[in-house]
């Protein structure tokens, strides 16, 4: 330990020119650090590079649906989110209505959940890659592939996977020490990219945004309010602009339980509409227009909003190469229905750590095309019914009936919980479930771009 400016910092030990393992993964987010959790505990040699330093702010709802609370609960994390702001149900508000909702009873996730900041989150997760056997590197940024042309791994003979287009062979990676302007050639078997939304990893492989599916575009801010202890999420589903038109968006406020609430605007983009809209006063518009005893104004802000793109809906392709798989933000896996990306990015980042696995096991590369498979058959379905979804919100007109059908009647909103936050049921086949059915019939036969 030394230390600077009166902080205690703890140094990392100096990182070799080269360094070898089975896999390597590229970010230490959610999706990084569950993959490296999930992998290390197989006794995987994984290691993790993470360009920040633990805590650091993300621009995110911080909020964690029971998706992804059974996902951290299954590594072990339960006595960690224990002090955090746990939560019980979703609130939604639309056209001067408001219904509360809990949770919906299901046979594995549990009925709560919680409101942490990413800063508090995403320490813990990778702190229990760490001790699950993982080594991880803060502070270091992969730059490129080593498999960039003209390096040794680009000479290498491909692979064959089949499955469709492929991502190019990665090799490993090329990644930089930010604080002592070094570089260390990491060599891998395996990479598992997981750098976030805008994914530059991702694209050196050859992985891209379908531009003819929905984005989100999301903007949050912290604020102090006498409701930041509230027992439910809120959802706003007709947020309006200075001159009172409905955007195609949502907002919320997550209470986090310390005296703060994190408030954001997601605005949809999908065929051209909300392409133009500018998010942040969109934000000021919906702070402005939110109840009095929230207390939200610029006097109670904590500091200026942050935000990025979202692609939804497996929305980037491809997600499998001859050497690696793309997950979470990185392969699109946000639910188009809610904005949703932590749980999917806990969910495929073991799902392709069960993938990895497999294929060192069997010393057979072919086996990643299993992680696609495995999305298709998970995911595939209910992303074509929520980017379907996407177009209604986007027509306000549409949208306004949709949502005053179902806010006059209790039974409908929570058969829309149910599948809007992708708690449908395995073992039985309720009103939910029935309805889910049918309008998964209905998107079959409807043709995308």
């Amino acid at each position: 330990m030394t230390a600077a400016n009166g902080i205690a910092v703890e140094l990392q030990p100096p990182r070799p020119d080269r360094y070898e393992c089975d896999v390597l993964v590229v970010g230490g987010g959610p999706g990084g650090a569950s993959a490296a959790y999930w992998l290390a505990s197989c006794g995987v040699d994984v290691l993790v590079v993470e360009k920040k330093h633990y805590p650091r702010e993300k621009a995110c709802g911080d909020g964690l649906t029971p998706r992804s609370v059974h996902q951290l609960e299954q590594m072990g994390l339960a006595a960690e989110l224990a002090p955090h702001h746990r939560f019980r149900g979703l609130r939604t508000n639309a056209y001067g209505r408001t219904i509360a909702m809990d949770w919906p009873e299901h046979p594995v996730l549990p009925p709560y959940g919680y409101v942490i900041t990413r800063a508090d989150l995403d320490g813990l997760v990778a702190s229990r890659a760490e001790k699950a056997g993982a080594v991880l590197w803060q502070g270091a940024e992969a730059l490129a592939p080593l498999s960039a042309p003209g390096s040794p791994a680009a000479e290498s003979s491909p692979v064959p996977v089949a499955g469709g287009p492929l991502l190019r062979r990665a090799g490993g990676a090329i990644v930089s020490d930010r604080a002592r302007a070094s570089l260390t050639e990491v060599r891998a078997r395996y990479v598992i990219v997981a750098d976030g939304s805008l994914s530059r990893f991702g694209r050196a492989l050859g992985s891209g945004r379908n531009r003819d599916w929905p984005q989100g575009m999301a903007l949050r801010g912290y604020y102090r309010s006498p409701r930041s202890a509230e027992s439910y999420i809120d959802s706003f589903l007709d947020i309006r602009d200075a001159s009172g038109r409905v955007v195609p968006g949502y907002g919320w406020i997550f209470p986090l339980g310390d005296g703060r609430v994190n408030v954001g605007v997601g605005l949809l983009s999908t065929q051209g509409r909300g392409k133009h809209v500018n998010t942040t006063k969109l934000m000021e518009d919906f702070v402005a227009q939110l109840p009095a005893s929230w207390c939200l104004d610029p006097r109670t802000s904590c500091g200026a909003p942050a935000g990025g793109r979202l692609p939804m809906g497996l929305g980037v392709g491809p997600r499998v190469g001859p050497d690696s798989i793309v997950i979470g933000d990185a392969a699109g896996l946000i639910n188009p229905f809610n904005g949703e990306g932590i749980a999917y990015a806990y969910e495929t980042g073991r799902l392709a750590a069960g993938a990895v696995s497999d294929a060192l096991t069997a010393g057979e590369p072919g086996l990643l095309v299993a992680y696609e498979r495995s999305l298709q058959d998970i995911y595939g379905l209910y992303y074509r019914v929520a980017r379907a979804f996407i177009g209604v919100l986007s027509r306000p007109g549409l949208m306004r009936i949709c949502v005053n059908t179902g806010m006059y009647n209790r039974s409908v909103m929570g058969w829309l919980l149910r599948i809007m936050g992708n708690f449908l049921r395995p073992d039985e086949l309720g009103p939910a479930e029935a309805v889910y059915r049918a309008v998964v019939a209905l998107a079959r036969q409807i043709p995308e771009g």
